[in-house]
């Protein structure tokens, strides 16, 4: 699998991710796939769990791609994760074998104010400062 073909299948799990079409967004991975959250400490394995545990999740999510890197059988993507209206900077790291998701780990993190000691030293961005 390409590059191009990657991006695209990555680009439509993301869409489908968003619009909560579980079936097209669990076919980029294999059936033996593995999700790991280290923040919680959690390993799914297998396709339909990965499935299954999103499925039951009673969150209302949206997803915002920010960026989308990798070639090859790595790739990272970026993304803002809206858990009923409260936003999380997400990174998900995925890892390819034979065209789909073999394992993926995602971080995420929460929003913080900006520190006053390094104002004048930074542009903003985005973020709760630009309330």
């Amino acid at each position: 699998m390409d590059d191009g073909a990657v991006r695209t299948a990555l680009q439509r799990h993301w869409e489908a991710s968003d619009a909560s079409d579980f079936e097209r967004e669990h076919e980029i991975y294999r059936e033996d796939a593995v999700l790991d959250y280290p923040q919680s400490g959690e390993r799914i394995r297998g396709r339909r769990n990965i499935q299954q545990s999103r499925t039951v999740q009673p969150n209302e999510k949206r997803f915002t791609i920010q960026r989308m890197i990798g070639s090859g059988d790595l790739w990272i993507t970026e993304f803002v994760l809206t858990y009923d209206g409260i936003p999380s900077y997400t990174v998900s790291i995925m890892e390819f074998r034979d065209g789909l998701v073999a394992h993926e780990t995602q971080y995420f993190a929460d929003r913080f104010e900006p520190s006053p000691s390094r104002a004048h030293l930074v542009e903003h961005i985005g973020g709760p400062s630009s309330r």
